[in-house]
Order: C-alpha cells, then sequence, then structure tokens
C-alpha cells in the first residue's frame, strides 16, 4: 500500500493543496525567520493532518531560533503574541483567525520519577523530530522553501495508518509515559493500529503512566472519549493494562464467565451503550461531541461488580448498582480533578439511568412524570440519550417495545412541560408567602413547608392560592 505511486501522489496533491491554503501565514513567517539566519519548520500534526486532507486553524511550528529571538520576530506580524510556555521554548502567536505555536528545537528527558520534562534545547530539525511521540508526528516542511522532512519513514506509515515511534517504543514511552495514553487517542481519533513493539512497550510499562499528573491523563482521556471511534482507542487501555491505572473502573467490567450462571458482558455491553450514545447525540442539539454524556455511557454500570449477586436460580442480580456506580463515578472523577460541574452532571446521570425501568412497562402517573424531570434537572435531554443508548438487547420485539414505551414518556414529558411549565417545577407559594400565611419567621420550619408543597405539586400537579394556602393550613395544623 504504502509502495502505491497513485496513493502516495494523492497524499502529495493534498499536501501542496493545504500549504497553499495556509501560504498567508506560513510564506510571510518563514521569509522572516529566513532573513534573520533562522531555520522555521511546519512540524507534527499539522503536517499529518495535511497529508490526510485536514485543515485547521492551528499551526505548530520548530525553529532554530531561541524564544527571546522568535518574539522579536513576531512583532509587526501577530495581532498578539504570548509566552505561557516560554519554559519549553514556546512563544505563541495569533494573526486573523490563525494561531502558531512556534517552539525552538528540543532535546528533553523525563527524570525516571518526575512529572515534568527537563527542556534542553537541540540543534537540528532531524534531533528535534527524532524526539517527537509517533513517525507520523516526527515529520516537517520547511519555509518558506516548502521542502518536505521525513527522517522516520512517518509517510509511510501514515499510508499503511500505523503508529510507531521514531525509535525504540521504550526510550520514547520512558522519557514522556502519557505518550502511551496518546496512542490510545490517536487511535480513535485516525483510525491507526498500534504497531507490535509500541503495544509490547505499553505492556510492560503501563504503570510508569502514574508518574503523569492527573490533569495531563484526564486531557488526554477527555479527547480520546471525544473522538470519532473511541472504542478501540479503550480497547487499547484495556488490553495494554493502562486502563487499570487510569479508569480500573473499565477493565473491572470484564466480570469472569462463570458457567452456573448466565449474565451479560457487562464491559462489551458498555461499549456498545457509549457507541449508541455517539450515534443518538445529535438530539442533544450541539455541534460536536457531548463528553458528558460519552463519559455516562462508559461508567453507567461500574457499580456492578461492587453489587453481583448469584442467586439459586441461577440468575444474577446488580441491585443499587446505579447508586454504587454514581459514588464510584465520583470518586474517579475527582482523581482525575474533573471539574465539581462535570463531575455532577456525569454522577447524576449514572445514578439516574435505571430511573425509567423503575416504571415498568408504561404506566407512568403524572406525579411520576414530574419527579423524573425534577430529578433529572438540567440533564434531562442527555438522560434521554443516555436510556436509549442503554437497550442493546437482541431481541427486536423487546428492543422496540422499549422504544415505544420511551417515546410515550417523552411525549407525557412534552405535554406536562407545556401545561405545568416542568422544567421550572416548584411549590405554588413562595417562602414570602409561607412566612406570612403562618406567621412565622426565617427559619427550619419555612423550608420543612416548602418541602411540602413541592411534594403536593409533584403529586398532583398545579394549585390555586387558595388551594395551596389551604393545604399549607392543613399541614400546619397536623
Amino acid at each position: 500500500m504504502s509502495d502505491d505511486p497513485i496513493l502516495l501522489r494523492e497524499v502529495q496533491a493534498r499536501t501542496l493543496a493545504g500549504l497553499d491554503a495556509i501560504a498567508e501565514v506560513i510564506d510571510e513567517l518563514g521569509a522572516r525567520f529566513r532573513t534573520a539566519g533562522e531555520q522555521l519548520a511546519l512540524v507534527g500534526g499539522p503536517v499529518r493532518d495535511l497529508m490526510l486532507g485536514r485543515l485547521h486553524n492551528d499551526l505548530d511550528l520548530t525553529t532554530s531560533a531561541r524564544p527571546e529571538t522568535t518574539e522579536r520576530l513576531l512583532e509587526g506580524w501577530a495581532d498578539a503574541r504570548w509566552d505561557i510556555g516560554r519554559a519549553f521554548g514556546t512563544i505563541g502567536a495569533r494573526k486573523g483567525s490563525w494561531q502558531v505555536e512556534i517552539t525552538t528545537w528540543r532535546s528533553e528527558a523525563y527524570d525516571p520519577a518526575s512529572r515534568k520534562p527537563a527542556v534542553e534545547y537541540g540543534d537540528s530539525l532531524v534531533g528535534d523530530l527524532g524526539r517527537r511521540d509517533f513517525t507520523v508526528n516526527a515529520m516537517a516542511i520547511t519555509l518558506p522553501d516548502r521542502r518536505f522532512e521525513d527522517p522516520f519513514g512517518g509517510v509511510v506509515d501514515l499510508a499503511e495508518r500505523v503508529l510507531r515511534t521514531p525509535g525504540r517504543a521504550e526510550d520514547s514511552f520512558g522519557d514522556d509515559p502519557l505518550r502511551m495514553m496518546r496512542a490510545a487517542r490517536f487511535a480513535a481519533q485516525l483510525g491507526f493500529t498500534v504497531d507490535d513493539a509500541a503495544a509490547a512497550a505499553m505492556r510492560a510499562m503501563a504503570e510508569r503512566i502514574t508518574i503523569v499528573s492527573a490533569e495531563r491523563v484526564r486531557d488526554e482521556l477527555v479527547k480520546l472519549v471525544c473522538a470519532p471511534d473511541p472504542l478501540p482507542g479503550l480497547r487499547l487501555l484495556v488490553e495494554t493494562g493502562l486502563a487499570s491505572y487510569v479508569l480500573p473502573e473499565l477493565p473491572a467490567l470484564a466480570l469472569e464467565h462463570d458457567e452456573h450462571h448466565r449474565h451479560k458482558d457487562v464491559y462489551e455491553h458498555t461499549l456498545t451503550v457509549l457507541q449508541q450514545a455517539i450515534e443518538l447525540e445529535d438530539r442533544l442539539g450541539g455541534s460536536g461531541p457531548d463528553f458528558i454524556v460519552r463519559f455516562a455511557a462508559l461508567m453507567h454500570d461500574v457499580g456492578k461488580p461492587r453489587t453481583r449477586r448469584f442467586l439459586d436460580d441461577g440468575s444474577v442480580t446488580f441491585h443499587h448498582h446505579d447508586v454504587v456506580g454514581a459514588k464510584l463515578t465520583r470518586k474517579r472523577m475527582q482523581a482525575l480533578r474533573f471539574s465539581s460541574d462535570v463531575t455532577d452532571a456525569v454522577c447524576r446521570l449514572v445514578e439516574l439511568h435505571l430511573r425509567f425501568h423503575g416504571y415498568g412497562s408504561g404506566e407512568w402517573t403524572d406525579s411520576a412524570v414530574r419527579r423524573y424531570v425534577r430529578d433529572a434537572g438540567d440533564q434531562l435531554d442527555r438522560l434521554h440519550v443516555l436510556t436509549r443508548a442503554d437497550c442493546t438487547t437482541r431481541n427486536r420485539r423487546k428492543a422496540e417495545r422499549l422504544r415505544r414505551t420511551y417515546d410515550d414518556l417523552e411525549a407525557r414529558i412534552a405535554q406536562l412541560s407545556e401545561a405545568e411549565e416542568l422544567a421550572a417545577i416548584r411549590p405554588d407559594l413562595s417562602g414570602f408567602q409561607i412566612m406570612e400565611i403562618l406567621g412565622i419567621g426565617p427559619g427550619p420550619g419555612v423550608g420543612e413547608a416548602y418541602r411540602h408543597l413541592l411534594e403536593l405539586r409533584l403529586d398532583n400537579g398545579p394549585m390555586s392560592y387558595d388551594q395551596a394556602r389551604a393545604a399549607l393550613l392543613d399541614w400546619a395544623a397536623r
């Protein structure tokens, strides 16, 4: 495949077309650096993506210039500059809709016990390329002459859709263990496979991921989960043992087989639910992947290993795995330093993912519908997606019955929402009105009365002021 001249010509044509599209940025920058006696090259992901026919407004460049020289050369060209990456030799800039990061040639290595790289400047473009994670990211195009540099065979690996390290995989992953997670992320984003040497190194060195900060691991995991097809990447994490350190709840779902008991393969079921949730994302109205619903799909059954019980009739139960799963999910997301808002949203979905099935085959009272909406809160649309995705039965008749039942539930929610404003459901009396009617001041009694009226609102729907007042007085008398 890689020796196919037609394929290589197609890659070359895509690359040239992409370079023409970004000429307004790279030509002037290249000329500025050349005039100053410095070398500049487009490098890494942007080169790879040009070859794949993907164009982005974020460009990575590498240079012989030191950061202070880069800053000077950007004066009069950039609309804005920043040096947040100066410690790593990186200066950022924006011009119009284009954003560039220009990094001095580097030679870096990690201390075996350190989370941070010790950065040293390099002395050649080839040396800089050799320290990169994979050969498909170790290609460059020098500027402004547009000469292609590929010292490690990245174009061949790109054509064969293989991830291979420029040098020994053990050395690459030893320098930066996060590269092992990047391999899984690229497998998900690009549909590439990892070559045998890299996969073997990942299995042997999986524990080294523990020296990487939780924030960096989290960011890679988010990118993986939000990839077009995260399943190959997640499988790679599990198969190499990396998941045991970064997301141990996932491999724990591969429950051991017991010939005397029958139950679904929870691990495979989970991946199917994730895939089906992705297929339903257009229901959420967003323009891109929805991490919250995807991660909730991935974590929705993590409580099952803790709650599994075998019964005498050969069946197996997982009672309260929704509640246990929500607690495990919160613990994991906190360990990975997710924000409280994202954590709360995911955990709410995990805790509620069984709620629909608790109402049988559709005998939903108005009170049950109101409580479903109240408990879901601002995650209702995502709960719709997760609940529908959680149906993985191969029994077509059963699947169709569940779909119809959920269609009916959504229709009921829409009808009640139109009549009662379910999204903003609250008691029919305010706290001030409660205090006025009962003749009391602020205190616990107002909260108790408020909660009682809310329960009545959920049970019976809206009441007039007089009805609510009578109900409040009756409650207070009792």
